[in-house]
């Protein structure tokens, strides 16, 4: 049946999503051949593809195609995670829509309303995957909730924990009150918070005074509410102002509590007053230093609950009218901060923030403060959205430094191969000072801990209740642990339990380790690392060979995405507008090692026309004779012209392999579009127009053949579709076809004629274009005479192509001509009587001065530091483009000039 006239993307996106996977063709059986795996980083059940995924996933399915098509057992592993926090907040909100609440139900009802919204809601980005192309093994779907995965996270806790490797502690964590729950330094965003900086007197008891008088010692916080909780107060050991004091007692206002002045050199002399109050219960530094104070963490005292409301401490101190507070200000509503602020002022305990100003008579008045204005990096939690509150509590946590130790020596030695390598040194940095990992949060939707208590505390962990029934002995009531696993302690377990283990599948051994990770570098710590952690444990072995890590996809202006700045892609739109391929083909062609991807609509529909070109030149093959190849190699030839495109076609599988040994994807990209459109496209078929022989339609249609298979991993629907409807092949689909081996090389006779026709046919066409005459005028040339034998051999393809009236070997007569210099041989065209030398000569030198001036204009600006640095980046972009264009055309101006002589 006849090709349709146009490339309907959404008709065959459809279909071929469809049959491939109803045939199993994602993951044919090929016992016997090399296997290559590779896992997807699982989505969140919750989750809708966004343009991050769209990239991340091209990657994969294009690494995967192509090993396909090279034979290989290809596994692409495909699954979600039931993401903890994120899930238990979406079904919460339902809830609250209906002014519902989940303490309202058990835990286990509220875990069935979990897994009934999975079932009705969740998952919706397997859909959309599949609308990408993506050939993952839907036939085995992962997920991190499923019976076996859970079966592995028990396994590992336990075996962790039997090793030492695990154990519960009482340290400070990220606390978010809004969610309730711990949550890891990954999970933290820095934001700048206009606050305040107090200063306050404490005073020193039983009438010490410092060296200078003052019965008191200044301290600064940003935190005034944490004093409730404070400690000591922390000096360096060398500041001579504290010599006398260290060790002497400091009288708290408020609560009465008496603490000492220790020494320690986490207090820096040269900032405020070189001392520092010390919550240790509150605050990550002064943790550290209250246990080199002497304290446990058992002892410090923790003034607030989960809510970050007030409550009394062990040592009873907190006044009462502080109980039940916020933290700080809230609706509205003051808080402990403001309460203590104006406790702190009422008993002379502030010390006013100054500021002296001058006024008309020359004088200066001092302007008083509570607290001097700070711009403050304050940490809020990336899910709940508010500030996060350092909180002492019992928790799980990873020896993660002991585990880090066996990636670190893979990435060394080249086991593990981190592409580009300028990662590593980040690696690194965040390996070597890892802290321990705190896997336990406060929900219900997760791998609940398998650790049972006895009523007196102690702690038995196992895989099964029994089991910890059996360690704690007949008769002894324990109570399982009610909190969850962290979502990345289970994903860690991705590259081998996705394959079956614990059990020593058979999809174990073949599989593990994979191949590759293609990875955003934003979750090289949440993930990739914790993968290379645990896989190293538990498997003997790195998870996989190679970690590739992909920038970001940016704004057209390189700004970063994000809702609030309304400048979001939905990659779904893009597919709607230019197709998958095109799509699929820009990610790919802009994936450049170590740098981030611009949005740019121009480029999606610069290769959604490319996807068009390759159907026009399918209808013209199939218009002319030209079906699919019946040979793997390439075909006998002994014209130039296909003896030249055989030659073009090894060097571009040649090009391409290259590139995907290097995880090259743009190369690889690039390699495959400019020998379709440029050498197969607008070369070769237009110089075999009205030439078409059998040795010519064979040639044509096996080249046909290549394109598609290398152009398949980038663009699999259209290539797909042309290969089917090009030949009688629906039992032989490209999607399992074999990876181009030519077995032919480029013909350096050929290849050295078919190049110099194009450069000359190209240099006509611009000296045409120039002077302003119709591409189809047919002109006079004259070639030196070495040029004769190849002339002779061309002279079809000069008729057609060059438009030339004639050939002559004759020296040029005198006058006006275009000079056209190719490959260092002089070919002169005369005009006269051709144009009007004198107005072609006056048209191009007013438009050479005016894109002179132009250029120079833009030149000035982009000198001008000024306008470099205060201008929008897309502004400087802009006039960059601007300027090099006009250099451009100044430059082909001044050549047509010359031309004229």
């Amino acid at each position: 049946m006849p090709m349709d006239k146009t490339f309907d993307p959404a008709a065959i996106e459809a279909k071929w999503a469809t049959e491939w996977e109803s045939r199993g063709l994602f993951r044919p059986h090929r016992p016997d051949a090399t296997p290559f795996t590779i896992v997807n980083p699982p989505p969140n059940v919750t989750g809708a593809l966004h343009i991050g995924h769209a990239l991340d996933n091209t990657l994969q399915d294009v690494l995967v195609r192509y090993e396909r098509l090279r034979g290989k057992d290809a596994l692409w592993v495909v699954g979600m995670d039931h993401a903890g926090i994120a899930t238990q907040m979406v079904v919460e909100r339902q809830l609250e829509a209906r002014q519902d609440k989940r303490t309202n139900y058990s835990r286990d009802e509220f875990v069935e309303k979990v897994w009934q919204w999975k079932g009705e809601s969740g998952g919706q980005i397997t859909g959309q995957l599949r609308r990408l192309g993506c050939s993952m093994d839907w036939s085995r779907e992962q997920f991190t909730m499923d019976p076996h995965f859970t079966r592995a996270v028990v396994k590992v806790f336990v075996d962790l924990h039997k090793k030492g490797l695990i154990y519960r502690d009482k340290r400070l964590v990220n606390w978010d009150p809004k969610l309730k729950t711990a949550i890891s330094d990954l999970e933290v965003e820095t934001h700048e918070v206009q606050g305040g900086f107090w200063h306050f007197k404490y005073p020193l008891a039983d009438g010490v005074t410092l060296d200078d008088g003052r019965d008191y010692i200044e301290v600064a916080t940003t935190r005034p509410e944490t004093m409730l909780a404070d400690m000591a107060v922390a000096v360096h050991p060398d500041d001579a102002r504290y010599q006398s004091v260290i060790g002497k007692d400091i009288l708290q206002p408020i609560t009465g509590r008496r603490f000492k002045v220790v020494a320690d050199e986490h207090a820096d002399p040269e900032l405020g007053s070189g001392a520092v109050k010390i919550t240790p219960g509150h605050d990550f530094n002064d943790f550290d230093v209250g246990k080199r104070a002497g304290f446990k963490p058992g002892e410090m005292l923790n003034m607030l609950d989960g809510d970050a409301n007030v409550i009394q401490t062990a040592d009873g101190l907190i006044p009462e009218e502080y109980l039940g507070l916020h933290r700080f200000k809230r609706d509205g509503k003051d808080g402990a901060r403001e309460l203590v602020v104006a406790r702190m002022k009422e008993g002379g305990f502030l010390i006013p923030y100054t500021v002296t100003k001058e006024v008309p008579d020359g004088e200066d008045v001092g302007e008083h403060w509570d607290a001097e204005p700070r711009t403050i990096q304050t940490p809020f939690g990336d899910r709940g959205g508010v500030v996060i509150e350092p909180w002492l509590t019992d928790q799980w946590y990873v020896d993660a430094e002991t585990l880090a130790q066996p990636p670190m020596a893979a990435v060394r030695d080249g086991r593990i191969n981190i592409v580009p390598k300028t990662w590593e040194k980040t690696f690194f940095n965040w390996m070597e000072n890892i802290q321990p990992w705190c896997v336990s949060r406060q929900l219900w939707w997760g791998h609940r801990i398998p650790a049972w208590y006895a009523e007196d505390g102690s702690i038995f962990v196992a895989e099964t209740e029994e089991e910890a029934q059996a360690q704690a002995g007949a008769g002894v009531a324990l109570t399982r642990d009610e909190d969850v696993l962290d979502t990345w302690f289970s994903s860690a377990l991705w590259p081998f339990a996705t394959l079956g283990w614990p059990e020593d599948t058979d999809l174990v051994k073949r599989h593990y380790p994979n191949d590759v990770l293609i990875s955003g570098f934003d979750i090289l710590f949440f993930w990739d690392a914790r993968m290379a952690m645990q896989g190293m444990e538990f498997m003997g072995d790195v998870p996989w060979k190679t970690l590739y890590l992909h920038g970001l996809v940016r704004a057209p202006d390189g700004a970063k995405m994000s809702k609030s700045k309304g400048n979001v892609v939905d990659p779904l739109g893009l597919i709607d507008q230019y197709g998958a391929d095109a799509l699929r083909f820009f990610m790919a062609a802009m994936e450049s090692q170590g740098r981030d991807i611009k949005m740019d609509d121009a480029r999606l529909a610069g290769y959604r026309n490319f996807a068009t070109k390759l159907w026009n030149a399918a209808r013209f093959c199939e218009a002319n004779g030209i079906s699919a190849s019946t040979s793997f190699e390439a075909p006998a030839a002994s014209l130039p012209v296909n003896r030249w495109i055989i030659g073009e076609v090894a060097a571009t599988v040649a090009a391409m392999e290259t590139a995907f040994a290097a995880y090259r994807f743009d190369e690889a990209a690039n390699a495959i579009y400019s020998f379709a459109w440029d050498r197969f496209c607008d070369w070769y078929l237009e110089l075999i127009k009205g030439a078409i022989d059998d040795e010519t339609k064979a040639v044509a249609g096996w080249v046909l053949d290549q394109i598609l298979v290398m152009l398949h991993p980038f663009m699999p629907f259209i290539t797909e579709e042309l290969w089917t409807g090009l030949g009688d092949r629906a039992d032989y689909p490209l999607i399992t076809a074999k990876w181009p081996a030519p077995n032919a090389a480029r013909d350096a006779e050929a290849s050295a004629d078919i190049d110099w026709l194009i450069k000359l046919v190209s240099e006509l066409r611009g000296a045409k274009a120039e002077l302003g005459l119709p591409p189809g005028a047919r002109l006079t040339a004259h070639f030196p005479a070495s040029l004769k034998g190849r002339t002779d051999k061309l002279a079809a393809q000069l008729d057609r192509l060059a438009r030339l009236e004639a050939i002559s070997f004759d020296p040029a007569p005198a006058g006006a001509s275009a000079q056209l210099v190719v490959e260092g041989e002089t070919i002169t065209v005369p005009l006269e009587g051709v144009i009007d030398i004198a107005a072609e000569r006056d048209r191009l030198t007013k438009a050479l001065a005016a894109a002179v001036k132009e250029r120079d204009g833009l030149a000035g600006r982009l000198n001008n530091p000024s306008f470099v640095e205060r201008a929008k980046p897309e502004a400087v972009e802009k006039a960059r483009a601007d300027h090099a264009a006009k250099e451009a055309e100044a430059d082909r101006l001044t050549a047509a000039l010359a031309r004229l002589g």
